[in-house]
């Protein structure tokens, strides 16, 4: 089971609540919550955990895989990418 701590998006923060919760994910991969080929949060439980409109997470998941955290299957979820694959730090 992995070790995953819930943080609350912040609503009166001016940064899109869809980069929040990227940020929240793209930190749990980092600190190695998330290990690479782990599954990341679905976008229901996205919705449940952050209280986030379903589209919302969608944007959350697309910008993660944009920036080369994670990897989406058809038909099987999200998942952290292999770290070669990870941007590079600046």
């Amino acid at each position: 089971m992995r070790n995953v701590v819930l943080v609350e998006v912040d609503r009166f923060d001016p940064t899109p609540i869809y980069q929040q919760v990227a940020a929240i994910i793209r930190e749990q991969i980092k600190s190695g919550g998330l290990q690479p080929r782990d599954r990341i949060p679905s976008e229901s439980e996205m919705v449940r955990d952050h209280g986030v409109a379903r589209d919302t997470a969608r944007q959350a998941v697309a910008m993660l895989r944009d920036e080369g955290w994670v990897i989406t299957l058809p038909q099987r979820g999200s998942f952290v990418a292999d770290k070669e694959n990870w941007p590079a730090e600046d």
